[in-house]
C-alpha cells in the first residue's frame, strides 16, 4: 500500500511554484528586459529577437533563440522575416499600474525588396505578475503602396539549450526521450532531408523525421520540450485558434530537432503553413489588410516528473483559453470582449432514410466566404477555409444533440459550417452577422447530407483521416509508403463483407517503390464487391480523399472497362510527411447500371505519376444505389465545387 500511494503521489506531482512578484522592465543598451522575479526574458530591440529566458536562476535558451520567421516572397525577393526595427517602446510600463504587468513593442516597416515584409509589423512581448508565462503577438498590416506578399511559411520559432531539454511532448503518442544533437551530427541521411537514420545513442538504428511531431494544433493545447534530467518545462499554448490558418482540422509543424548541425530542441507555433495541403495568405500591391497573430503564451514551468510538468502546462492551457480575449491587450485591432459577439443554434442532422446520426463530433465553424486565390499556382481554385491563412476563424465542438455556441467572435459577415465524423460531406449556410456585444440565436438548422441513395458498401469512416486504416495508429513513423510494400507485396485486394480495413486497407497508396524509393511502376487497388440485384438507375462511387500530391491521377475501371479518371489531384504533400491527412476533397463518380454485374464486381484504383513521393490517402469509399428521384437529376457542378465534391461522368458511355 505504502508503494502504491507513492507511485500515485509521483503520477499526480505537478510543477514547483517558482517565486515570482511584480514586474520590471528594464532598457539595457539595445535590449529590453522583463521580469517578475521568476521569469526573465531578454528582446534584442533592432531584431524583435528573445535572446535569453531565465526561470530563476537557469538560463534555458543556451545559444539558442525566440525568433519570426518566414518562407515568403514579394515580387522576385525572398522575405525571411520582419527586417529591422525601425522604432522600439514600452507600452504597458509596469511602473503605472504597481507591478502587474509589462509589454514591450518593436516596430518594423519593410519594402519587400530588402527581404522584409511589405508593410508595417509591430511585434509584442509581455510578461504579467505571478506567473512564468511569457506572451507574444504580431500585428501585420498591409495597404498603401505597400509591395506584393505572399507567403507559405509563417511561425514563431524557439531554439533551446540542448544540454537542458531532451524530452519532446507532443501528445500521449509521442512522449519520449529524444536522440541528441550529437547523434543528429552523426546521423546517415535518409530520402528527405529532414530525415536521419540514427547510428549513435539511445536512438540507433531510428528513423527521425521532423515532421513525425506535426499535430492538428486545435488537438495539442499545450505542447513542449522537458529537461528531464534537470526539471524544466516550456510549452507552447494558443489560448485561441482565430489566428491560426485552415481551420480545426489542420496539422501542422509543433517541434523537433533542428534539422542544422547541432540538432538543437525546436518549439515551433505555425500560424501559417504550406504543408498538409497548405494554406493561402496572398497580398496584392497596395491591397489594405491587417491581421494580429496572438497573443499566444509560452510557459515555462519547473518540476521533478515530466508527466507533472505536462499536466501542469495542459491545466495552464485551460487557464489560458478561459482568460480569451485577453483584457490587458490594448489594441484597436484586437477587440475587446465587449467589442465581439457571437452565435448560437443547434444543428440537427437528418438522413434521407430518416436517421439522426449523433452530433458529437461535430465541428461548427464561422469563417470567411470563399475567395479567389488571388495568386500564380492556384489557377481558378476559390480558396475555402482549409486553406485560407488571410482571415480569422472560429470553431467549436458542438454538443451531442447538435448544440453549438461560437463566442468571442470578432464583428463581420461569416458563413457557417458543419462536419462531423460519420458523415459525409458539409453543412453550410452563409450570410451569417455577428454584431459587437450580440449573440445571435440561429435556432434549429437541419442538415440533410447530400447522398444519391442506400449505401451498397464502405470502406473507412468519413472522418477527414485514413488514421483507421492499416498503420494508421502509427501514421507518424517514417516511411509507412515503403512499409506498404512489406505489408502488401501484392498489393491491396479488398473484398467487401469479408476483408476488415483496419488491417486490409492501407494508409497510404503509393506507387510501386524499390526500397531506395526508386518509382517502379503505377499501383493498382482492387475492390471486390457483390450485389444480388442491380440498382436500375445504378449507383453512384463517392471517393473522399484525406491525402494527395500534385501530380498524382487515379484512374478508375469496373469490371475491366474505364469508368473515370480524377484527373491530377491537388498538392497536399501528405503520405511522405508521415501524416494521416491533410487537405480534404471529394470526387464522384456515376455508374449507369449497364456497367454493373449482379455477383461479384471488381472495380480498380490505379494510381499513376513519375515521384516517389506522389501518393494518395484515402478518408472513405462508400456506393450509393441512385434512387428514382436522383436519376438524371442535373449535376449542379459549381454548387459541388465549392463544397468540395465533383462529378466525373468522363469514360461512361
Amino acid at each position: 500500500m505504502r508503494l502504491l500511494f507513492c507511485f500515485l503521489s509521483v503520477l499526480i506531482l505537478t510543477a514547483i511554484p517558482v517565486a515570482a512578484g511584480d514586474v520590471t522592465v528594464t532598457q539595457e543598451g539595445g535590449s529590453f528586459r522583463m521580469s517578475n522575479g521568476a521569469l526573465t526574458a531578454t528582446i534584442e530591440k533592432r531584431s524583435g529577437r528573445v535572446t535569453a529566458v531565465r526561470l530563476g536562476d537557469a538560463e534555458l535558451l543556451g545559444k539558442g533563440t525566440g525568433y519570426w520567421s518566414m518562407a515568403a516572397s514579394s515580387g522576385r525577393s525572398r522575405v525571411g522575416g520582419f527586417g529591422v526595427s525601425k522604432s522600439q517602446f514600452v507600452s504597458i510600463d509596469p511602473a503605472t499600474n504597481g507591478g502587474e504587468r509589462a509589454e514591450v513593442v518593436c516596430e518594423f516597416h519593410g519594402t519587400g525588396a530588402d527581404q522584409a515584409y511589405p508593410g508595417k509589423v509591430q511585434i509584442r512581448y509581455s510578461i504579467g505578475r505571478q506567473s512564468t508565462t511569457f506572451y507574444a503577438t504580431a500585428l501585420l498590416e498591409h495597404g498603401g503602396e505597400d509591395a506584393p506578399f505572399r507567403i507559405g511559411e509563417g511561425r514563431f520559432v524557439i531554439k533551446l539549450d540542448g544540454g537542458v531539454f531532451d524530452q519532446l511532448t507532443i501528445d500521449k503518442d509521442r512522449n519520449w526521450i529524444m536522440p541528441t544533437g550529437a547523434d543528429w551530427d552523426a546521423g546517415s541521411p535518409l530520402n528527405l532531408k529532414e530525415a536521419r537514420r540514427m547510428t549513435t545513442g539511445r536512438h540507433a538504428g531510428w528513423a527521425e523525421h521532423k515532421y513525425s511531431y506535426s499535430a492538428i494544433l486545435e488537438k495539442v493545447p499545450a505542447y513542449g520540450w522537458v529537461g528531464s534530467r534537470r526539471g524544466f518545462g516550456v510549452w507552447m499554448i494558443n489560448p485561441s485558434m482565430e489566428y491560426i490558418a485552415g481551420g480545426p482540422t489542420k496539422m501542422e509543424l509543433t517541434g523537433h530537432l533542428d534539422v542544422g548541425n547541432g540538432g538543437l530542441p525546436t518549439l515551433l507555433n505555425m500560424w501559417h503553413g504550406s504543408h498538409y495541403g497548405g494554406t493561402v495568405l496572398s497580398l496584392a500591391r497596395g491591397e489594405k489588410w491587417s491581421k494580429v497573430i496572438g497573443p499566444f503564451a509560452i510557459h515555462f514551468n519547473k518540476g521533478a516528473d515530466p508527466a507533472g510538468l505536462w499536466a501542469a502546462a495542459l491545466a495552464e492551457a485551460k487557464v489560458e483559453r478561459a482568460a480569451w480575449p485577453y483584457s490587458w491587450v490594448k489594441m484597436t485591432e484586437y477587440p475587446a470582449a465587449s467589442g465581439r459577439g457571437g452565435v448560437s443554434g443547434k444543428i440537427r442532422i437528418q438522413e434521407k432514410d430518416g436517421t439522426s446520426p449523433s452530433a458529437d463530433s461535430m465541428w461548427v465553424g464561422l469563417t470567411e466566404p470563399e475567395y479567389a486565390a488571388g495568386r500564380e499556382g492556384w489557377g481558378r481554385e476559390m480558396i475555402g477555409w482549409q486553406r485560407d491563412g488571410k482571415y480569422y476563424q472560429y470553431w467549436v465542438r458542438a454538443q451531442p444533440d447538435g448544440s453549438f455556441s461560437l463566442t468571442g467572435i470578432r464583428p463581420g459577415n461569416y458563413v457557417l459550417h458543419a462536419f462531423a465524423d460519420g458523415v459525409m460531406g458539409e453543412f453550410l449556410r452563409k450570410d451569417v452577422e455577428v454584431k459587437s456585444g450580440l449573440v445571435r440565436e440561429a435556432g434549429e438548422l437541419v442538415w440533410s447530407p447530400e447522398r444519391a441513395g442506400p449505401t451498397l458498401w464502405q470502406i473507412g469512416i468519413p472522418d477527414r483521416s485514413a488514421a483507421e486504416f492499416r498503420n494508421g495508429d502509427r501514421y507518424w513513423y517514417w516511411g509507412n509508403y515503403l512499409k506498404y510494400r512489406t505489408d502488401f507485396p501484392n498489393g491491396v485486394d479488398y473484398t467487401v463483407g469479408r476483408s476488415d480495413w483496419r488491417k486490409d486497407w492501407h494508409i497510404c497508396q503509393p506507387l510501386e517503390l524499390s526500397e531506395d524509393c526508386r518509382v517502379l511502376g503505377d499501383s493498382t487497388w482492387k475492390v471486390r464487391f457483390s450485389l444480388e440485384k442491380v440498382p436500375a438507375d445504378g449507383t453512384r462511387l463517392r471517393i473522399s480523399f484525406c491525402g494527395s500530391r500534385q501530380g498524382s491521377e487515379l484512374g478508375l475501371s469496373l469490371n475491366g472497362s474505364g469508368i473515370g479518371s480524377t484527373g491530377p489531384l491537388p498538392e497536399n504533400g501528405t503520405m511522405h510527411r508521415d501524416s494521416s491527412r491533410g487537405y480534404w476533397f471529394e470526387r464522384g463518380f456515376d455508374i449507369p447500371a449497364a456497367r454493373l454485374r449482379e455477383g461479384e464486381n471488381v472495380l480498380e484504383l490505379r494510381l499513376s505519376g513519375s515521384q516517389w513521393h506522389q501518393g494518395v490517402l484515402y478518408d472513405c469509399l462508400r456506393m450509393e444505389a441512385v434512387s428514382p428521384q436522383e436519376a438524371g437529376a442535373e449535376v449542379d457542378a459549381g454548387r459541388r465545387g465549392r463544397r468540395g465534391i465533383f462529378t466525373f461522368m468522363g469514360g461512361i458511355q
